[in-house]
């Protein structure tokens, strides 16, 4: 699954664009790689997401193409 899919799916990030930007930006890495937008994402994976002064660590658990939202914090656990 592409990492800015994953992060709209488990609603990390609001929109898939917001997303791209933020991949585009250099604000994304998985496993200590900065990422583009269109990059692969599998269980397993730590993706990391800066946000102006800090970051968040997510460790990615499952990949669902629709999660509601009741089920989208199942896809990942935090750092």
């Amino acid at each position: 699954m592409r990492i800015d899919k994953f992060l709209k799916n488990a609603r990390i990030i609001k929109r898939r664009t917001v997303g791209k930007e933020a991949c585009d930006g250099g604000r994304i890495s998985i496993n200590g790689k900065v990422v583009k937008a269109g990059d692969k994402v599998s269980p397993g994976d730590i993706i990391t997401i800066r946000y102006g002064d800090g970051e968040q660590k997510v460790e990615v658990l499952e990949l669902l193409e629709h999660a509601p939202k009741d089920h989208a914090t199942d896809m990942y656990r935090e750092i």
